[in-house]
């Protein structure tokens, strides 16, 4: 056998080398895109649960001013109009002062104050009358995930529009 087919038949540390640094890149780089779509997916999913929820405190506000056109009381009862930061579950017939409690999702499925297991979301509701005669709803949901703190804030005016006119 002749040293120079013994030279050409392997490959050289260097090649070796520059093999393993590719392969070693593209598989990290495999390995961070899926860790930033799972983090993307799961920052997504609590965004989403937040404007549910957010959307849900309109609903209670709106729910307490209907009932109280249903009773024949002041349609702004119970709303704790113009008194800061608010908060209510889906059972509320009134605001309370807001307390920075945590809700809690129940066995039903619900979000509340009194039962199940404690999230990660607190919600605050401020109502204000705005000077042409409707109501300003400003629900704010807050979390803290991967160490860093979250927010949504989402507007909506309620309105007087059962009022009667002379």
């Amino acid at each position: 056998m002749k040293l120079s087919n013994m030279v050409n038949k392997g490959f050289t540390i260097l090649e070796v080398i520059l093999a393993i640094f590719i392969l070693s890149v593209a598989v990290f780089g495999s390995f961070s895109l899926i860790q930033q779509t799972v983090v993307g997916v799961s920052l997504n999913q609590s965004k989403l649960i937040a404007y549910y929820l957010a959307q849900e405190g309109v609903e209670i506000v709106r729910n307490i001013r209907d009932t109280n056109w249903l009773q024949g009381s002041a349609w702004t009862a119970g709303l704790a109009v113009g008194e800061g930061n608010q908060e209510a579950d889906y059972q509320s017939m009134v605001l309370e002062s807001y307390q920075g409690r945590y809700l809690r999702i129940g066995d039903n499925g619900f979000y509340n104050y009194a039962s199940g297991m404690e999230t990660k979301f607190k919600r605050k509701i401020a109502v204000t009358e705005k000077s042409d005669g409707y109501l300003e709803v400003k629900v704010i949901i807050e979390w803290s995930e991967r160490g860093r703190e979250h927010n949504i804030e989402v507007i909506n005016h309620l309105y007087n529009w059962k009022k009667t006119v002379i």
